[in-house]
């Protein structure tokens, strides 16, 4: 994609969704680290249900060190991964208490020292929680790089970088909600909303779909 095109497809986006925002529910810095670390491999609305009840009797590190692994994985069952969760969870909180104070920290480096806390995590928590303008690739963010021909690129990271360069700096700060946003509801897997999306003109994808009479 142009340049000229790249900024006329956030144009549109922000224009359509002017403060987009993440679909993990989550009450402060800390519990959007756990929530986000559950989301893997599972689906917003899934982790939702589960930390509704949770974030009642959670809101610290410490308070997650105090209920323990055993009692976490009761709020947390019904999400996939759970014993593998429950235990990166508890040793985050352990590491958050012991090493910062319980304090979630706001640079990567150290975010990504938490057990069960990658890089796109870590994005998303920058992002999210203190306004820096990462870009965390999921699925459908990847997705929509590739397709449109935006940032294409074999790995996540690829498509990060490539990103980091292309995107406006006055987009920058909402350009991966709004690009997940996207790839979620309109720019779908199986079978793209072609028709329906307001920067068809500027994709470049060859298989569009079509209406149909």
């Amino acid at each position: 994609m142009k340049k000229a095109d790249i900024h006329e497809f956030f144009r549109r986006l922000e224009e359509r969704d002017p403060e987009p925002k993440g679909e993990l529910d989550y009450t402060n810095p800390y519990t959007l680290v756990v929530a986000v670390a559950l989301s893997a491999q599972a689906t917003d609305i899934g982790v939702n249900k589960a930390t509704k009840e949770l974030f009642k009797v959670i809101s610290t590190p410490q308070e997650m060190v105090e209920l323990g692994e055993e009692k976490l994985k009761e709020y947390i069952k019904t999400i996939g991964l759970f014993n593998t969760k429950a235990k990166n969870v508890i040793k985050a909180a352990q590491m958050l208490v012991d090493d910062f104070e319980g304090v979630v920290p706001e640079n990567r480096e150290d975010l990504e020292r938490l057990p069960g806390v990658g890089r796109k995590t870590a994005n998303v928590i920058l992002n999210i929680a203190f306004g820096h303008p990462t870009i965390a690739v999921d699925t459908h963010l990847f997705r929509v790089s590739n397709r449109t021909k935006m940032a294409p690129g074999k790995t996540p990271l690829a498509v990060e970088l490539k990103l980091e360069k292309k995107i406006p700096k006055e987009f920058a700060r909402h350009a991966h909600h709004w690009l997940i946003l996207h790839g979620r509801y309109i720019c779908k897997a199986r079978t793209p909303s072609c028709p329906t999306c307001p920067v068809e003109d500027l994709c470049t994808f060859k298989d569009k779909t079509v209406l149909k009479d």
